[in-house]
């Protein structure tokens, strides 16, 4: 809900953040959030295309600006992992998609992303309890899921 919600108020599409927040989740090895983007994935949405993010380049089933989402996506999240963690290349090709609130608001949901990961990782969260608890049947029932 919160997804649809952010996205009504930065220009990014729901289901680029979904992407993005799959993305991240599967780099991270967060299975609670890879978990959730599956069981709650937007209705527009089709299974292909979740099951390919992870090859998100070899597939044609993203746009040019998803995939400068997920390209950037996956920069953020692996910050150590080059000298120049986000290179112009990805950051001009972002620019190219997006305008700067929306390149704030993508910023800002990685990072979140991110933060959720390492929670969820470091306390040891296991998939799909969450889906078991009364929280999440009433979240399912009022149709935030569906949002």
């Amino acid at each position: 809900m919160f997804g649809i919600r952010f996205s009504k108020y930065t220009g990014v599409p729901s289901r680029t953040l979904g992407l993005v927040h799959l993305r991240a989740s599967q780099i991270n090895g967060c299975s609670v959030c890879v978990d959730m983007a599956f069981r709650f994935k937007k209705a527009e949405d089709t299974n292909e295309r979740l099951f390919a993010v992870a090859a998100w380049r070899e597939t044609p089933y993203f746009t040019d600006a998803e995939r400068a989402a997920l390209a950037l996506a996956e920069a953020v999240t692996r910050l150590s992992d080059r000298a120049d963690p986000v290179p112009d290349e990805i950051w001009n090709e972002a620019t190219r998609h997006y305008d700067e609130r929306a390149l704030a608001a993508l910023i800002f949901w990685m990072a979140m992303t991110n933060v959720w990961n390492r929670l969820n990782v470091t306390t040891r969260q296991v998939a799909g309890e969450w889906a078991k608890s009364a929280e999440a049947q009433k979240w399912v029932e009022t149709g935030s899921a569906a949002r």
